[in-house]
């Protein structure tokens, strides 16, 4: 019998931040905040937001948003729920905080977004991939 190896610091680190991320990708509707998920990591919550940014290259909090916002693209491209229900259940307890966070992440208000993406007979992954958001990436200047 082999025995159990022991993990490497980064490791165990890693496994910490993956325990946190899949909390926030469960319970992304429901208010979380830096303590409840340091307590997940069994990190103090000033060390949890720096290790979260080191190894996911950004803050718990935008990661946060940027989750919801996914989900309410997904929403607002398969219902016809109103705006205010679509920001409501996603988490956002504002409807401006919603649509602002949306814009920003998106590019567009989630009126346009779900205007522009009118359901179509393509499979939802392919959908997912194709408008899941991303930074916006500004361009290095040539010399």
């Amino acid at each position: 019998m082999s025995q159990p190896r022991e993990l490497s610091a980064q490791e165990d680190t890693n496994r910490r931040m993956l325990r946190a991320r899949d909390e926030m990708d469960r319970r992304y509707a429901e208010p979380l905040d830096v303590p409840t998920l340091a307590a997940i990591a069994h990190l103090s919550a000033s060390r949890f937001g720096r290790v979260f940014k080191d190894v996911y290259g950004e803050t718990p909090h935008r990661y946060l948003q940027r989750r919801r916002v996914e989900r309410a693209m997904t929403l607002l491209r398969q219902t016809d729920r109103p705006v205010t229900d679509v920001a409501w259940d996603v988490g956002f307890a504002s409807l401006g905080t919603f649509s602002r966070t949306f814009s920003n992440v998106v590019g567009m208000s989630p009126t346009e977004f779900r205007a522009q993406h009118a359901p179509v007979a393509v499979p939802s992954c392919f959908i997912a991939a194709w408008t899941r958001p991303r930074e916006k990436q500004t361009a290095a200047p040539r010399q």
